[in-house]
């Protein structure tokens, strides 16, 4: 499998060569040069060990060892059943797709849990070490950091809005006391965040000289095992392999989603990708008008791991949409610089034929879809969560099964629960008196002269 950028102008490459890398040397993200097709009748009745290693290994085809990789991570230990991502039926036709059981309790744990091995394993081989740089709005840092903590090859500096995240999203990742791991808090947006990843990866001399890494979803190896989870849920929520399913996704950065897509650009029978915006509704916007327009400042929101503006997926999406034309993303990308926007709109037949409708979930939206959950279902799903089953029910189709997938446990943003339902979520016994652990973070301005001097110092 050769990967291409996004932008055009770096030279394709294998997956073992950019496994380490985050962004292509031109700026670019790297997207398989052909999708791969599957047969379902093979991976039906596949555990999800089988059925992770049947898909990744189409994507992966030069990692020594993979088989034995992906066997010890999707676990029973890790994930707390052989399931790994257990689908419950709410009422016929209407499904959570259970995505939350790893260590951190948010979907992030899938990805990242088989990306701490394939780099400690690569890095063993080469003898090499790395400095990993990321940006999270909430379940990606510490998803990311539970899974590289104590690695002795490995830094991790991670950057997150100042102030922006739930008090348990904060606690998961401040309270980790690993030397290894470096926890940021930018005074800005995740937006903010993003951008100072984004420059430091540009100063390719900068990125050369301190192995800079990436976990961010602009690593293929994130999408690709995301992948996997859309199969098991099609599989679990059908009874044939030609009944189309259509899945609701909160999305903020598109990673989740556009693993969707490209599990439906695989051959998976995928009706409708239902894109769920909370009041940061510039995908909304983009597939109802096909205008891109970045907004500030972003809001801030009760489903704050989706307060994003600039969707870093999305670029992915758009090269296929110019028909891999990596001088005309170039172009957008510059427009977007430039005037905050885009207008895609003379390709809204292609987007129609990708399947993506979406739609935007308020704040009463997510109490009152939470209530409903609860009180219909004895089910508590978080506001993320709400936000997709709320759009998902909006587009619902009858015959054609909705799966929502649920991103992570209520526990992590225990105070819309309190507000939505009077009632504290359920913690679990090993996370007990997490929020009372000495935290350990600095507090840094947006300055990325700044943040090169703190990782060359680590």
């Amino acid at each position: 499998m050769d990967y291409v950028s996004t932008r055009g102008e770096a030279p394709a490459r294998r997956f073992s060569q950019i496994l380490l890398e985050g962004l292509a040397p031109d700026g670019g993200l790297y997207v398989p040069g052909t999708f791969p097709q599957v047969k379902l009748p093979e991976l039906r009745n596949k555990a999800y060990p089988e059925l992770a290693l049947a898909i990744l290994s189409r994507f992966m085809d030069d990692v020594p060892g993979l088989e034995a990789l992906v066997r010890a991570t999707y676990t029973a230990r890790v994930f707390g059943s052989g399931d790994v991502t257990p689908l419950r039926t709410l009422e016929p036709g209407l499904h959570l797709l259970g995505l939350s059981n790893g260590p951190t309790l948010a979907f992030k744990d899938i990805a990242l849990q088989l990306l701490g091995g394939l780099f400690q394993q690569k890095l063993e081989a080469e003898n090499l070490s790395l400095n990993i740089l990321g940006a999270t709005s909430g379940d990606t840092g510490s998803a990311a950091e539970y899974a590289m903590r104590g690695k002795p090859r490995i830094q991790v500096f991670m950057l997150s809005p100042h102030k922006r995240m739930s008090a348990f999203q904060r606690a998961q990742m401040f309270s980790l006391q690993d030397a290894n791991v470096h926890n940021l808090a930018v005074e800005g947006t995740f937006d903010d965040c993003q951008d100072m990843v984004k420059a430091v990866n540009a100063d390719a001399a900068f990125k050369a000289r301190q192995r800079i890494g990436a976990v961010n979803s602009i690593n293929w190896a994130r999408v690709a095992a995301q992948v996997v989870y859309y199969f098991k849920g099609y599989f679990a929520a059908t009874q044939n392999d030609s009944q189309q399913v259509s899945f609701a996704v909160p999305s903020g950065n598109f990673g989740n989603i556009y693993a969707g897509h490209v599990a439906r650009r695989m051959g998976l029978p995928v009706r409708h990708l239902i894109l769920a915006s909370n009041e940061n509704d510039v995908l909304h916007e983009f597939f109802r008008t096909g205008r891109y327009r970045v907004r500030r400042p972003v809001k801030e929101t009760s489903s704050p791991s989706m307060d994003i503006s600039k969707a870093s997926n999305f670029e992915r999406y758009v090269f296929e949409l110019v028909g891999g034309d990596g001088a005309r993303l170039r172009e957008l990308w510059r427009q977007l610089e430039r005037d905050g926007e885009f207008d895609l709109s003379a390709f809204s037949r292609e987007v129609r034929a990708s399947g993506f409708v979406s739609g935007k979930s308020t704040h009463a939206d997510r109490l009152e879809t939470i209530r409903k959950i609860y009180s219909s279902y004895n089910t508590i799903i978080d506001p993320h969560t709400a936000d997709g089953v709320k759009v998902g029910l909006e587009h619902r189709e009858p015959l054609v099964p909705l799966v929502c997938l649920e991103t992570a446990l209520p526990v992590k943003f225990a105070a819309t629960i309190r507000e939505a339902l009077g009632r504290e979520p359920q913690l679990p016994a090993e996370l007990a008196g997490l929020e009372k652990l000495p935290q350990r973070f600095k507090v840094i301005p947006k300055d990325v002269a700044m943040l090169k001097r703190i990782i060359e110092a680590a």
